[in-house]
């Protein structure tokens, strides 16, 4: 399944939860109990619009491909094997993939090549929500159908990136008997949907119509996938519950991969927003597996000799940096100097010892110092300045009287304030903190700056549209991938691009790096995107973070620096031996 961003990459490590003399009972009926911040608000597999969402579509559906932190790679999920790559002419990459024989829909039918067709004709389908798939998967132009064989096809994509390979199988395959029953998309060439020059086909504008009508975004349980889990309950800002299958068709496999297997017989992910609160549900036992701990809770956890009993704790480096992010469509963020002056008020160093506990590892930008090979060294960390961001702000045309406000022109030729929503989501002590200290080092320089703690679905809706002029959140990925067309692309904006960013030169850049297959030189062009975002700043990387997780002590859960920090479906209930 689709990561949210691609290309935010830090060393790997990856542990699991144990204890000596011990072995895991797959007899044991297990039901987990996991804390979730927010609510995956949409369901709807062509919205995946947080983590929590992207969790539920990779339980409940299968991708040709997924990541593997253990493999440091993608591995087959859906395909039988990773895919023969030929390269046609010199801009065409052909990728060819067969589905696994077992792999097989709820009602028994096999998934074959045309559901993937049907998948992809989908994603492109005028009238429903396909920018994201569109900004993330728009390389792949056409699909071709083995006619001996109706496991196999080709996909046709634009562009001989090794990254595209990749990310060609990190797509969810829908069921076409479920949406389609009648295979009225099967006349339909995927580049046609593409030609938006032309009138929609009739029989596409019908298709769109019944999807809109599922409701999928609240009724997410009318489209089943070939995962191992359904949703039994969603009660939308409380709780949404899994329940594992009881025939999945991977069961038949006599020794399935890590990837094929699943173990709890239901999860149950409790919305509890506030820290405090789920580690207090921890302690209770009202939940079994806390992720994404704050380190001030984590240390306090570890360090009580009754929780050293009843749970176990693991840290790990994660593909997860906090950043600040600014709205560059915005009068008043428009240019750069501004930018870069309002970075100079973070004070990471003092963020990093206040809410990591001293671990986490400050970066020039949205590559991880760890990755030595394709980081800029030679640019300076952002430093606690406030001298230097009331001249940076000078040099951009802001001027102040007194202990007034700063104001410039804007295009219309009127006076602007500079003034700065910033908005970051409730209940997380690390991004309250970054924007309080931002907020008490801009208002003592002038810059009066008004904090919006939010929910999470409503801060999603505020990112899409443009409505906060700053965010404090973090960004997430793999780290197989260097594609970062959705995060800071022309094509992502309207889509995963909320700050609004674009130049010639960096669509450029990121063309080029998506598309070198040669190390030496996707180092050059990496270290050249990573100056350009230095001097541009359209966010402002803070630091990298550590994933810390607290269990029941009762089971034996996969850790991995994927985000969200464990792998649910591999969870296990440990038993004494006898």
């Amino acid at each position: 399944m689709k990561q949210l961003f691609r290309g935010f990459v830090v060393s790997l490590s990856a542990l699991i939860l144990t204890f000596c003399s011990t072995s895991p009972d797959a007899t044991t009926s297990l039901v987990v109990r996991i804390r979730w911040a927010s609510d995956p608000d949409n369901l709807d597999p062509l919205v995946v619009s947080n983590s929590s969402a992207s969790e539920v579509a990779n339980l409940t559906y299968c991708s040709l491909l997924k990541a593997s932190e253990a493999d440091n790679d993608f591995v087959p999920w859906l395909a039988e094997a990773m895919p023969i790559v030929q390269w046609a002419d010199d801009s065409l990459l052909l990728v060819s993939y067969r589905l696994r024989p077992e792999a097989t829909w709820d009602n028994g039918s096999p998934v074959l090549a045309r559901d993937v067709a049907f998948t992809l004709k989908v994603m492109n389908c005028p009238g429903l929500p396909t920018e994201m798939d569109q900004a993330m998967f728009g390389f792949i132009r056409d699909i071709r159908l083995d006619p001996t064989d109706a496991r196999r096809f080709t996909l046709v994509c634009v562009g001989q990136s090794p990254d595209h390979v990749r990310s060609s199988g990190d797509f969810s395959i829908l069921p076409e008997y479920v949406l389609d029953p009648e295979g009225q998309l099967r006349s339909i060439a995927l580049p046609a949907l593409r030609q938006t020059s032309r009138p929609v086909p009739a029989v596409v504008v019908a298709f769109a119509r019944r999807y809109q009508a599922l409701e999928l975004n609240k009724h997410p349980e009318r489209l089943p996938g070939c995962g191992p889990y359904r949703i039994s309950d969603w009660q939308k800002g409380r709780y949404l519950t899994l329940a594992r299958k009881t025939r999945w068709w991977a069961d038949t496999l006599s020794s399935p991969p890590p990837v094929l297997q699943a173990f709890p017989d239901q999860l149950t992910y409790q919305i509890i927003p506030d820290a405090a609160t789920a580690t207090l549900a921890l302690r209770r036992g009202e939940i079994d597996l806390y992720s994404l701990m704050p380190a001030a809770e984590f240390v306090r956890l570890q360090q009580s000799a009754a929780d050293q009993q009843r749970l176990r704790f693991s840290a790990t480096d994660s593909y997860e940096f906090l950043a600040a992010s600014f709205d560059v469509r915005k009068s008043i963020l428009r240019d750069a100097l501004t930018r870069r002056a309002l970075s100079q008020l973070f004070d990471v160093a003092a963020l990093v010892q206040a809410t990591q506990q001293g671990a986490a590892v400050p970066s020039v930008g949205l590559i991880s110092p760890r990755v030595k090979a394709y980081y800029h060294d030679s640019l300076p960390l952002l430093r606690f300045d406030p001298t230097t961001a009331v001249s940076l702000l000078q040099q951009a045309g802001w001027q102040r009287r007194g202990a007034g406000p700063w104001t410039r022109p804007n295009a219309q030729g009127q006076p602007e304030q500079l003034r700065l929503d910033l908005s970051y989501r409730t209940g997380e002590p690390a991004y309250e903190t970054a924007a309080r200290q931002f907020s008490a080092a801009a208002r003592a320089v002038g810059v009066a700056v008004n904090l919006r703690p939010t929910e999470q679905s409503v801060l999603s809706r505020q990112l899409r549209a443009g409505a906060t002029d700053m965010s404090i959140r973090t960004f997430s990925g793999n780290p197989f991938s260097y594609d970062f067309t959705p995060l800071l692309h022309s094509r992502g904006i309207g889509a995963s691009n909320n700050t609004g960013f674009s130049l010639p030169a960096s669509d450029e850049l990121i063309d080029r790096i998506a598309t070198t297959d040669d190390p030496a030189r996707k180092a050059r062009l990496l270290r050249q995107f990573q100056l350009l975002l230095h001097q541009e700043r359209p966010f402002t990387v803070l630091y990298f973070l550590r994933y810390r997780l607290a269990a029941a002590a009762r089971l034996r859960v996969p850790v991995t620096g994927l985000k969200p920090g464990y792998e649910a479906a591999r969870i296990r209930v440990e038993v004494p031996q006898l």
